[in-house]
């Protein structure tokens, strides 16, 4: 069943134009999204696309709607220690949450509980509450505890889904990549899409 409420969350990686894809797309299937991203996080989105966040999060989250030219009542924007902030609770915990990309470091936090800033803990919400919880790990290559934290978080039902497109659908664009990866992260969530040919079609 498709979400309505979606928690977005950027970590310290390189990769966060899979993430700005997936908000595009979200926003377009009228899905509200729960913005939240690392102080490590907001760097590399500025150093890697032209979307540079400052300020508070009532100033990001009008950032973000005139970047998308979207309807800004479909975003929330949450700083990292807000801890009143929905992600926050069970009682009102997102239908699916995205990591993307996900840190070594984020990753390690989520799958011990640490719960030590809102990303984290948004995490730990979605998996007590056994909502899905895609984490999208950008490293290479991993090292044995990378492939541990992973397993741990598998077996627990989290979607690991790292960022490894293919080529056989034939490739332009560097686009054509981040639509292969975002086109699976949104079959996860159960929202419809086109965006990368699918085998055999």
């Amino acid at each position: 069943m498709k979400p309505t409420t979606v928690t977005l969350a950027i970590t310290g990686a390189s990769g966060t134009e899979y993430a700005l894809r997936l908000f595009e797309c979200c926003l377009q299937s009228n899905v509200h999204v729960q913005f939240i991203t690392s102080q490590p996080g907001q760097i590399v989105l500025g150093m890697e696309t032209e979307l540079k966040l400052t300020g508070s999060p009532q100033k990001m989250r009008q950032q973000i709607a005139s970047y998308f030219d979207a309807n800004p009542d479909l975003i929330s924007v949450y700083s990292r220690d807000q801890w009143t902030a929905p992600p926050a609770s069970g009682s009102s915990v997102a239908d699916a949450m995205v990591v993307c990309p996900c840190s070594m470091g984020s990753l390690a936090s989520i799958a011990v509980g640490s719960s030590d800033n809102l990303i984290h803990r948004a995490a730990d919400v979605a998996i007590k509450e056994r909502k899905t919880l895609i984490l999208v790990p950008r490293e290479t290559p991993f090292s044995s505890i990378h492939l541990e934290n992973m397993l741990k978080l598998s077996r627990l039902g989290v979607v690991i889904l790292p960022p490894n497109p293919g080529f056989y659908h034939g490739v332009d664009k560097v686009s054509d990549l981040v639509d292969f990866i975002v086109a699976r992260i949104l079959d996860q969530l159960g929202i419809d899409n086109d965006l990368s040919p699918r085998w055999g079609q």
